[in-house]
């Protein structure tokens, strides 16, 4: 019950602010700041409760501004700054924070039939904003929200009893749009695809010839994403084989493996756009990144 009211009472909250101001960000920013800190303050909250807090007021942000026919995308963005500020007081990991509150908005997303992708770019696009706010490595914090919003998908596409293809499909369209969000924001693409690598991995949590397809598929969702913004996406494909290297390490994977995965999607969806766009990610996915010699497979070859 506690909880239910939670929820109404911040999209209530949210609500009455954008009817009041016309400023969605703001609206969610200001309502699940003051909420977390009521909470923190009132339960002295413990990290899973918290965490729990942080799901439910970024759902609650997410039905309040779809019910005024708001932007989602802004409303995700809000609630990420906002769940970092209200936390802040508080001992748990700010990455934790995000990934947490970036899963609530895609599932928030999935609740009102909007879309997922628009809800994990908006995630996204508060980490970067949040990060440089407190100081937060930008890196990591992109990497928490990719994360957290891939959990979230990967959930509710196995809820609807759909599995493997669909979750990889789902994941690269969340990527792309994600990427762009980042060029959007003026963020480097290639500190951001290299956490967006590093998120995807740690939320799909795959290991052997899974990892090295999700890899693969990832990269080439991230160089597909750039190119759509016109963004760097040499700059792009090079940070998805970092990220790749370094997602690699983390779950023991074999690094020089998923650098090949990486470079290979990369430069089998730079083709696709054109012979031009393949050889400048060629280029720069090819020869020696953070210590690992890259090898490109080449299915695709004439």
């Amino acid at each position: 019950m506690a909880q239910k009211s939670m929820i109404e009472s911040v999209k209530e909250e949210i609500v009455g602010a954008i009817k009041g101001t016309g400023d969605i960000v703001n609206a969610v920013v200001d309502t699940v700041t003051g909420t977390l800190t009521n909470t923190i303050k009132g339960t002295g909250a413990v990290a899973t409760s918290l965490i729990g807090a942080l799901s439910d007021t970024a759902r609650a942000s997410i039905q309040g501004v779809a019910q005024v026919g708001g932007d989602i995308g802004a409303a995700a963005k809000g609630a990420i700054i906002g769940a970092l500020r209200g936390t802040k007081e508080t001992s748990t990991e700010a990455l934790e924070t995000i990934s947490a509150t970036a899963g609530g908005v895609v599932k928030g997303a999935a609740e009102v039939a909007g879309n997922l992708g628009t809800a994990a770019k908006g995630a996204v696009q508060g980490a970067i904003s949040g990060a440089k706010e407190i100081g937060l490595d930008v890196v990591e914090a992109t990497s928490a929200a990719v994360s957290g919003a891939l959990t979230a998908t990967g959930e509710i596409i196995k809820g609807t009893g759909k599995t493997g293809a669909s979750v990889i499909q789902a994941s690269s369209d969340v990527v792309r749009v994600a990427v762009q969000g980042i060029v959007e924001v003026g963020g480097d693409v290639g500190l951001g695809a290299k956490g967006i690598i590093i998120g995807v991995l740690r939320g799909t949590k795959e290991t052997g010839t899974e990892a090295f397809e999700t890899i693969s598929a990832t990269a080439g969702a991230v160089v597909k994403g750039t190119s759509e913004v016109a963004g760097d996406v040499a700059m792009a494909a090079k940070g998805a084989v970092e990220g790749a290297i370094a997602g690699a390490k983390e779950l023991s994977v074999d690094a020089t493996e998923a650098a090949s995965a990486a470079a290979t999607g990369a430069v089998k969806a730079a083709g696709e756009i054109g012979s031009g766009v393949a050889e400048q990610v060629r280029n720069a996915v090819t020869g020696t990144i953070a210590g690992v010699k890259v090898v490109l497979k080449e299915p695709f070859k004439k």
